[in-house]
């Protein structure tokens, strides 16, 4: 028997775009821990690869080359479990095939029974997707080229109480291989600073150094919204959403064992003119092992020639293997001189004392440049939002922040703030932005009470764009009881005190009445705020004022009777 400690390293965690799927893939299972589970609904869900390819044993003697396959688990929970749980593998299906060993996590202890079965516990599951142990496999002696198996992972937990949850985890089976394929991907020399509409060349090449040919291969391109590829092949499958172009080009073909391969005409990779901060990604796989994606239903065929790969080199004999997957792509980076301008607007509208109405506010891109944070995954701008005097906010869009009147932290979040922090996406395309509506009531009907926006850095300590070359209408206002929209000032006043863009290089908009339509309930630059609240005081008040003016009326006849 032999017993694998955990590591001390923290416990590694799956990338947020795969454990998004994965969770999507889960349903909307909720389920607290320690509280026993439907047997139609695990709690927990096992995962790891599909398949892993293995390094031929060496028979000259050799260190072993290992492979490694991780383990995950998926807790649904928006909170952590608490429990013992174990984890159980049969590794019967791939006696003679692979070697296995254990690299567990944090927390984590294993053992192998002999080498037919291998436990691993622990008492803690993280909310969301983790890795709880790593497979260490490396080929058997013995084994051939082609020989596989399969590994199958079962589980089952206790609650803090000690009492069995009914089916807590999803079984997962892997399937092992020895040899395969390794399409490695060259990385090319591209001037990583380029100027909008500058081209270059990209002579995609890639080597086979596994230790048998592959089938046929899959060329991925990936590019973000300021990068183009002007080619469009006959062989490539097309997909653009708001921020990325993909293109998976099938190239048939016996690509040989020890073989480098480049395309028969190089790429064209343009900085378009909305380029500033840009990732171009290029990988190869083998033909067959590439994932069905579901936007791929959404694709289209390139109308142009043909995409081929022509060898570079002759296959020699595979010598030290690299069966890695990590190695099949490249990533490059593009930082583009260029701007983006975010042009905040606001809104107004009239009411009465206790009426609510909805404020319409955020910023446009106006360009040239789309704006994207797409390596760190961070927002790319806020909208900061101070309310009214006089009014109160009744609802606020989903993922704004109340703070104090100053910009600090908020810890009562349940009752109204009077300023919200809303973060921009983490891309912003050119001609796109961030609308918000906000539902204000107002408390005290005072004439021209004004609120401000601001398009500003993502947090209250990144008050600039440094993108943008025109910070004089990165704010706007929102106006109650006003003669004019909210827009930019011509005239700005200056900031007051510890308000938003204090201190911060931002001008106010100017008083109402200096842009708009000047007809109150219409908008400057967000639309018109509709009234949707207290309709029976808005009716009370037409009636007293008929009532009031049909009294007048019979008092004054009433009069000129006596007097005749």
């Amino acid at each position: 028997m032999t017993r694998f400690s955990p590591r001390t390293a923290p416990l590694r965690r799956a990338g947020g775009l795969a454990a998004t799927a994965l969770l999507l893939a889960a349903g909307p299972l909720t389920v607290a821990a320690a509280a026993p589970a439907r047997a139609a609904d695990p709690v927990f869900t096992l995962g790891g690869p599909a398949e892993t390819a293995l390094h031929p044993y060496a028979e000259g003697g050799g260190a072993p080359k290992r492979s490694t396959a991780g383990i995950t688990v998926t807790n649904p929970a928006d909170e952590g479990y608490e429990g013992e749980f174990t984890l159980t593998f049969d590794l019967t299906g791939v006696a003679g095939v692979a070697d296995v060993a254990f690299d567990p996590g944090p927390g984590v202890e294993c053992e192998t029974k002999g080498t037919r079965s291998a436990v691993c516990t622990g008492d803690t599951l993280a909310p969301g997707l983790s890795t709880v142990t790593g497979l260490l496999l490396g080929a058997a002696k013995g084994s051939e080229q082609g020989a596989a198996g399969t590994i199958r992972v079962t589980g089952e937990a206790r609650s803090a109480t000690s009492t069995p949850l009914a089916a807590p985890f999803t079984p997962f089976t892997t399937r092992v291989t020895v040899g395969g394929p390794d399409l490695v991907m060259r990385k090319l020399p591209f001037d990583h600073e380029p100027t909008p509409g500058q081209k270059q060349q990209a002579p995609i090449t890639f080597a086979n150094r596994g230790s048998r040919d592959a089938d046929g291969v899959v060329l991925t391109l990936r590019y973000s919204r300021g990068l183009d590829i002007p080619q469009r092949y006959s062989n490539c499958a097309y997909t653009t959403d708001e921020t990325w172009t993909t293109a998976r080009c099938s190239v048939d073909g016996a690509f040989e064992a020890g073989a480098t391969y480049t395309l028969a005409a190089p790429l064209t990779l343009e900085a378009t003119t909305r380029a500033y901060r840009d990732l171009f990604v290029y990988g190869i796989q083998e033909a067959g092992t590439v994932p069905r994606e579901a936007s791929a239903a959404r694709s289209e065929r390139g109308s142009g020639t043909v995409l081929r790969a022509v060898p570079l080199t002759k296959a020699v004999a595979a010598r030290g293997v690299d069966l890695e997957p990590g190695d099949n792509e490249q990533e490059a980076e593009f930082r583009t001189a260029n701007t983006a301008d975010f042009m905040a607007y606001g809104d107004e509208a009239s009411g009465a004392a206790g009426a609510t109405v909805t404020a319409r506010l955020g910023f446009h891109n106006d360009g040239p440049a789309w704006i994207g944070r797409i390596r760190s995954g961070g927002s790319v701008a806020a909208v900061d939002f101070t309310v009214p005097q006089g009014a109160t906010v009744t609802s606020a869009p989903k993922g704004c922040r109340g703070v104090t009147a100053e910009g600090a932290y908020r810890e009562d979040r349940k009752t109204p703030a009077p300023r919200y922090l809303c973060p921009a996406p983490t891309a912003v395309r050119d001609g796109g932005g961030l609308d918000l509506s906000f539902g204000l009531r107002i408390d005290k009907a005072l004439i021209g009470a004004a609120g401000r926006v601001t398009v500003r850095g993502p947090g209250l300590q990144e008050a600039g764009l440094p993108f943008d070359p025109k910070p004089g209408n990165n704010t706007a206002r929102v106006v109650l009881n006003g003669q004019s929209g909210g827009g930019p000032s011509p005239s700005p006043a200056p900031p007051a005190e510890g308000g938003p863009g204090a201190g911060s290089g931002r001008t106010p908009s100017a008083a109402p009445g200096t842009s708009g339509t000047g007809a109150p309930g219409t908008t400057g630059r967000g639309g018109s705020l509709a009234s949707t609240g207290s309709p029976a005081a808005m009716t009370a008040s037409v009636t007293a004022i008929a009532a009031l003016t049909t009294g007048l009326a019979l008092f004054a006849a009433a009069r000129r009777r006596r007097k005749a």
